[in-house]
């Protein structure tokens, strides 16, 4: 059997960069099994895979190599966009994922996609392992949210920096940990994402992590419309605007690679 595959290059509009999302279309059922085989085989942080249900309705799931995840936000993105422009779905249509964290609408707006996602709540706390110290970086506060933590550090300067250790990261995270800095004239907040123990050492580009994030910085300063960056080495930015219990995300994406996988 023939499977339809493409990769998209999210929270970005310049190829290799942002962070590369596989998304399969599937002609019909497939185990779970299947799903991580495949998801294993791209080695991307996220495989999606999408089963159509309606003119513009998708059931939606995401696998990082290792296992599935409840949501994440890049290959969100990156379905939506390959909907788009592969013309599976009209532009000017919504489209409704029903996914484990919910029903998640997404739509083409102004050459941008805007998700509408779950705020995830966070809790200001003290890490039990990097309580002043993130691998030579100074933390200056910390919360908790559901198998993860984010450590605020005292610049966005020294955040781009980090170079974790990441068998001692991994023994001391659940599934991972996101590290941010107040921002400057041109990003309101920079990021990171280390998550060694979905098998990701560090994550590109984490639409995810930006649902906590202006939960974080909302509680913190009030503010409830950011412009974010996030640091990796390919890097990538977005805009979060908050909604009451949810937060709008908008991205842009570009298609690097279409084919077939032989299963």
């Amino acid at each position: 059997m023939q499977l339809p595959i493409v990769t998209v290059d999210a929270f970005t509009d310049t190829p290799f960069s942002g962070n590369p999302a596989a998304i399969c279309l599937l002609p019909g059922p497939l185990a779970e099994e299947g799903m991580q085989l495949i998801a294993a085989e791209m080695n991307l942080s996220e495989t999606a895979f999408l089963e159509q249900t309606g003119p513009a309705s998708f059931n939606l799931r995401w696998f990082t190599p290792l296992k599935e995840v409840d949501l994440c936000g890049h290959a969100t993105l990156a379905s939506a966009y390959m909907l788009y422009i592969e013309e599976v779905v009209d532009s000017q249509e919504e489209i409704s994922f029903q996914t484990k964290s919910g029903e998640l609408k997404v739509s083409m707006v102004e050459g941008e996609i805007q998700m509408d996602f779950p705020l995830l709540e966070t809790k200001v706390g003290q890490h039990p392992y990097f309580v002043d110290d993130f691998f030579g970086q100074k933390v200056v506060a910390a919360a908790s949210l559901k198998g993860n933590w984010i450590l605020e550090l005292e610049s966005y300067h020294t955040l781009e920096y980090v170079e974790p250790e990441f068998n001692v990261l991994s023994l001391h995270s659940e599934q991972g940990i996101i590290i941010t800095a107040k921002g400057n004239n041109d990003f309101d907040i920079y990021s990171r994402y280390f998550a060694p123990n979905l098998g990701i050492n560090e994550d590109p580009v984490t639409g995810f992590a930006h649902c906590a994030l202006m939960d974080y910085w909302f509680k913190k300063e009030g503010k409830s419309s950011l412009k974010a960056y996030q640091a990796s080495k390919r890097e990538g930015e977005m805009r979060l605007l908050k909604e009451g219990d949810r937060v709008k995300i908008f991205g842009k994406a570009v298609k690097i690679f279409e084919g077939f996988l032989e299963v």
